[in-house]
């Protein structure tokens, strides 16, 4: 009885304490770095084609071809700026349809991560690895860190009320750097599966895991 009351009383807890966060859905892009940009595109920096909503972050123009084992994207939209290391972010479907493992981890983190080839108008690169799921995560400044009483690499949830495939999501990390806006990034696949779109508003649950 006391665990059945402890569990309500959390849930409670986590509802009064929920915090609206804007959604941005995400499709499979890579970033890239200084010198694999330079071989794929030569001298010409990226264009920018739109801002996205993380500070100085950006759609380019350009776009690559990426070759797995089994199939082939053709046209995978860069994202600006440039990078220390080319990271390529995908769905779980398109890592099926490269044939290579999908491997879910936080940017960055590229060890035992599978790879590609890269093509671009004026060469090609083949990456050993940096082909990764992106955990999902909530981009946020120290200051909102602060205020909503989580901290960096946390792991929350997140709710979704609204249409007619509401749901949770659990294990969502909590990202923290003083030139983050504070955002959720979900992938394709876990948009799709809650119906939510672009601008969409989640509920992050302090209490939840």
């Amino acid at each position: 009885m006391e665990e059945i009351v402890r569990r309500v009383a959390q849930e409670v807890y986590s509802y009064l304490k929920r915090v609206p966060v804007t959604v941005t859905v995400s499709n499979r892009h890579i970033h890239l770095s200084k010198k694999d940009r330079e071989i794929l595109f030569g001298d010409k920096p990226l264009t920018v084609k739109k801002y996205l909503g993380q500070p100085g972050q950006f759609a380019a123009e350009e776009v690559v071809k990426i070759i797995g084992p089994k199939g082939q994207f053709d046209c995978v939209r860069v994202v600006g700026p440039e990078r220390s290391k080319t990271q390529v972010e995908l769905s779980i479907a398109d890592c099926y349809h490269l044939g290579i493992e999908p491997v879910v981890r936080d940017s960055g983190k590229h060890e035992g991560t599978p790879g590609v080839l890269v093509i671009g108008p004026k060469g090609f690169v083949k990456l050993e690895d940096g082909v990764i799921v992106a955990q999902r995560h909530i981009h946020m400044t120290p200051a909102d860190a602060q205020r909503y009483g989580v901290k960096d690499m946390q792991l929350v949830r997140i709710r979704f009320d609204s249409g007619v495939r509401r749901g949770i999501l659990g294990d969502v990390l909590i990202r923290v750097h003083e030139q983050f806006a504070l955002e959720c990034h979900l992938d394709i696949e876990e948009a799709n599966a809650l119906g939510i779109k672009n601008n969409d508003i989640v509920y992050m649950e302090l209490g939840g895991i």
